[in-house]
């Protein structure tokens, strides 16, 4: 009878899952989308829940860059004075519907895409993605950076969010991404296909705002040379379908994957708000020229939201051009970890078909049990960030989600049915 129970429930969060149509439909300062940020000094961060002195140097970095950004200091010693003195306070960026790639760090005045769920109306947020090189996302903090997180904010997002106010409901991301994985993307590490085409489809709006010549240059110029722009996209997209799963408040579907650097924590739909944490691996995998494997930063970011639902190293076999580029092999290896990764999800989700697996829908219903059973634990394809603040990223890899966070949901579950 309870297995039956469980079953029932899952079965019903994979139909809302399957129902969700998230729509691209703003941009706005994150105070905006989160008002407890317009109230003190407060940092959004990746993750489950951590303080100052347990964090990585990358997300260390990030909120130095965080507070020059918004003017709390004007250098980094009064930075860190302000850091390590607990006057700024930290929130996962789950607790309040959004993710952050890699240090998550988000604060009042950044701008960020608002993602609304139109079938069930929750909305998600993430920050905008700030393209490659020195970024904030992998701890860097100098000039260039705060540059251009200001032309972000004053440029960028009002310019992004003024064409979407011309769409009839903002963009449709099912549709776009059904096309997307078609043509290469898993939407983790490969998202070329999907900037392309979500560039597309913004051109004939942004080229109808009222803005100067050399300020659409720079945006067109932007937009078409960011590669990863809709991973942020996707991860929004993501989030406000788990967290329409998670209104469901039984089964056992795990509703969120992420990690600081320090702990990789998860959130399961039968055990509601609670984290559930193990620490994190080290990603393995290519290194860019005067790096190695020494140098990785341990496991971090919300970005792990998109295999979550089923897509990023889940869905590999989707992305054979970026195989490699993971140090992942080639195509059979990214076949075989898709394969091994369908054993611990429920369903496929047909509405995102992955003409490489044979036209199989992706990975849909990461099942606690399942994983726990197997002892297979989710895949996660990531970017691999230096140790020490402001270097960035040094490569890119896969890495395993600790089985030790699953073990421990499936007993508090246990307890909670007094099994």
């Amino acid at each position: 009878m309870l297995s039956t129970a469980i079953n029932e429930a899952n079965q019903k969060i994979i139909e809302r899952i399957k129902a969700a149509r998230p729509h691209w439909v703003g941009v706005v300062a994150a105070k905006e989308a989160v008002p407890t940020l317009a109230q003190g000094k407060k940092l959004l961060h990746a993750g489950p829940p951590i303080i100052w002195h347990d964090m990585t140097g990358p997300m260390q970095g990030a909120c130095i860059g965080a507070c020059l950004f918004e003017g709390w200091a004007q250098d980094e010693k009064q930075a860190l004075q302000l850091l390590e003195s607990g006057q700024v306070e930290f929130i996962p960026c789950h607790s309040v519907n959004a993710v952050g790639p890699m240090g998550g760090i988000t604060s009042a005045n950044m701008p960020m895409i608002v993602v609304e769920n139109v079938t069930h109306g929750n909305r998600a947020y993430c920050n905008l993605n700030e393209g490659i090189g020195k970024v904030m996302r992998f701890g860097a903090y100098g000039q260039e950076v705060l540059d251009r997180h200001r032309w972000m904010k004053e440029s960028l997002g009002p310019a992004l969010n003024d064409a979407l106010k011309l769409f009839d409901n903002g963009i449709d991301l099912t549709a776009l991404m059904a096309q997307a994985i078609t043509m290469g993307d898993e939407f983790h590490q490969r998202n070329i296909a999907a900037s392309a085409l979500l560039l597309r489809t913004l051109s004939p709006k942004l080229i109808l705002l009222d803005r100067s010549k050399a300020e659409m240059e720079k945006i067109f110029s932007f937009l078409s040379v960011t590669d990863q722009f809709f991973l942020n996209v996707a991860m929004a997209f993501c989030k406000s379908i788990m967290d329409s799963a998670a209104q469901i408040k039984e089964g056992t579907i795990v509703t969120a994957m992420t990690r600081n650097g320090k702990e990789f924590g998860i959130k399961v739909s039968g055990l509601g708000d609670q984290w559930f944490t193990a620490p994190v691996n080290t990603p393995q995998g290519l290194f860019f020229t005067g790096y190695s494997q020494q140098d990785a930063n341990p496991d971090i970011g919300d970005s792990a939201i998109t295999e979550t639902f089923g897509i990023g190293g889940a869905a590999m076999v989707a992305a054979p051009g970026v195989t490699r580029f993971v140090g992942a092999g080639g195509t059979d290896a990214a076949f075989e970890v898709s394969e091994e990764m369908s054993e611990i999800y429920l369903e496929h989700n047909m509405l995102l078909q992955i003409p490489t697996w044979n036209f199989q829908g992706c990975c849909l219903g990461l099942d606690l049990r399942l994983v726990v059973e197997t002892g297979i634990t989710p895949l996660i394809n990531t970017g691999i960030a230096h140790k020490q603040a402001g270097i960035g990223q040094i490569g890119a890899g896969t890495v395993r989600a600790p089985l030790a966070c699953f073990e421990k949901a499936l007993e508090a579950l246990a307890k909670k049915l007094e099994v």
